[in-house]
């Protein structure tokens, strides 16, 4: 990329004294200065020199009593971006993507990118065919490690060129997020490339940050230092942290995982810091991200079946997967049937929901201090609270949750990927919850349809069991139990089918009485 950008500049600004001032700090350019009202492009023989001019303009230079501002040249939508990337807005740093509509509409076949992520696999935008093979897809989580600040520069090189070097060697793009967080003591860096680039790229960052501690006394010990998104860790680190023993016998390495009290809910990721001999930390590398890659995939695996039941919502927000992951259900427009997600959105009356945890799972969700239930609370704008159990030997504990629909789909979100991340359900096994929600008495039928047409529709749509048990009594408040099992987006979508049920009942009803009221008054 060498052609730049200059901007900043005096309307009265001509080609000939661009061409005086490149001339008098030995620029080096080709061809000619295209100058425009306040802003002018012109390219540069290659990238030594265009790097060479933006050090030595930008910022710096003054022409015609305003400083010069030369950067490289991009297309709007990505000089957009990289304004916006690194943003402070109250307090988070933005992180900005774009994703061309021709490589949406090409699909998962064709199309490079997709889902919400700025990087990661095609978007699943339909339910693999039963029997049908799933196709091999490459698996983009990048290898995020966090550095020194202090060790930034010489990472990146003079103008650039180390970190050219480490792209170029492991066939890999690097990230260096020297923006984010500003004087913080510790930078982000994110390297996109196959699991062998990864460790390649790895290896040579600490390669480099050992000499410049050696070279700058700085440091007689520098770890390596692991990103990895929480809902990974807990597979990372295996049933009493046999996993990671394992790791760390089979690398002589030392290991350490950040507490979950670190986290927060604009930063999900924990650190693994791994210590000792370089060449071990790069094999502990290996084995880490294997782990963590493989954890990704059966995710991805278990939720592609069901990502068109849910249209529009963005897993981002609920927390249950990385932002770079694509395992995303689409936007509304390309889920064909789907009724809209506004009208989900818009709907303000409050639900009560339960759902019946595996007992011995009620401490993780209660955290340390009662912190985790807190939090989630909060996070999902919904009252959270968990019943005594009904009997001393209870094997499931019932979490009662109150709050509209969205927030009820981020609460139920969370535990869901609670309960997978610390172990509650094996690797490669669902997690399969029974919920409950309460419906009138009279509106029962219609969720059972005329010889059980309509219960029989929702299962076979959603792919949650869905009961409603015969002979209940109506509670005080005339209304029975309707129960819903199943995975998590299974449950979501049957509880949002069943109350679009009992909207329209409600709506059959209100209708009634204004006929009625009408009938009368004549």
């Amino acid at each position: 990329m060498n052609k730049l950008y200059i901007g900043n500049l005096n309307e009265s600004v001509t080609p000939a004294d661009l061409e005086k001032v490149f001339a008098e700090h030995k620029i080096s350019y080709s061809g000619q200065f295209l100058v425009k009202s306040g802003y002018a492009f012109v390219d540069c023989p290659d990238e030594h020199w265009a790097m060479k001019a933006i050090e030595t303009f930008s910022g710096k230079v003054e022409l015609q009593g305003k400083r010069l501002e030369i950067e490289h040249s991009v297309p709007k939508k990505q000089r957009a971006i990289m304004k916006l990337n690194g943003h402070q807005l109250e307090n988070h740093a933005l992180k900005v993507s774009y994703i061309p509509d021709e490589q949406i509409a090409q699909g998962p076949e064709n199309g490079r990118r997709g889902g919400f992520g700025s990087r990661g696999q095609p978007r699943q935008g339909s339910p693999v065919a039963a029997g049908a093979p799933a196709k091999q897809q490459q698996v983009d989580i990048p290898l995020r490690l966090l550095v020194p600040t202090q060790y930034v520069g010489a990472i990146i090189g003079k103008e650039g060129a180390t970190i050219r070097n480490i792209t170029k060697q492991t066939q890999s793009k690097i990230d260096v997020h020297r923006k984010e967080n500003a004087g913080a003591a510790e930078k982000a860096i994110s390297v996109h490339s196959t699991p062998e680039g990864c460790s390649s790229a790895c290896k040579m960052i600490l390669e480099i940050m050992h000499k410049e501690a050696k070279d700058t006394k700085t440091a007689d010990e520098v770890p390596l230092k692991i990103l990895a998104h929480n809902n990974f860790v807990g597979r990372l680190i295996g049933k009493e942290g046999r996993n990671l023993k394992k790791v760390e016998q089979d690398t002589e390495t030392k290991i350490t995982i950040s507490s979950l009290q670190d986290l927060t809910l604009y930063n999900p990721e924990r650190t693994i810091t791994v210590k000792g001999a370089i060449e071990n930390c790069c094999r502990a590398e290996q084995e880490i991200m294997k782990k963590v890659r493989e954890a990704y995939e059966n995710d991805v695996a278990a939720m592609s079946l069901q990502s068109h039941l849910i249209p529009g919502l963005n897993l981002a927000a609920v927390g249950l997967f990385p932002a770079s992951s694509s395992a995303v259900p689409p936007p509304p427009s390309s889920v064909t049937g789907a009724a809209p997600y506004s009208s989900f959105m818009q709907a303000p009356e409050q639900e009560m929901v339960q759902v019946f945890i595996p007992a011995q799972a009620v401490g993780a969700i209660i955290g340390k201090k009662g912190q985790h239930i807190k939090q989630l609370s909060r996070f999902a704008s919904a009252s959270i609270k968990i019943a005594p159990p009904e009997t001393p030997d209870s094997k499931v504990r019932m979490v009662i949750i109150t709050g509209p629909p969205e927030a009820q789909f981020k609460a139920q979100g969370r535990i869901y990927g609670k309960l997978k991340e610390e172990n509650f359900f094996g690797p490669k096994e669902e997690v399969k919850l029974e919920t409950h929600i309460r419906v009138p008495a009279s509106a029962a039928g219609r969720v059972i349809g005329k010889g059980g047409k309509t219960v029989n529709e929702l299962q076979n749509l959603t792919a949650a069991e869905v009961v409603v048990p015969r002979d209940q009594t109506p509670d005080e408040n005339d209304q029975v139990i309707v129960k819903i099992i199943g995975h998590f987006y299974a449950s979501q979508m049957a509880q949002r089918k069943i109350r679009d049920i009992l909207a329209q009942v409600k709506q059959l009803h209100q209708k009634g009485q204004s006929n009625q009221a009408q009938a009368r008054r004549k």
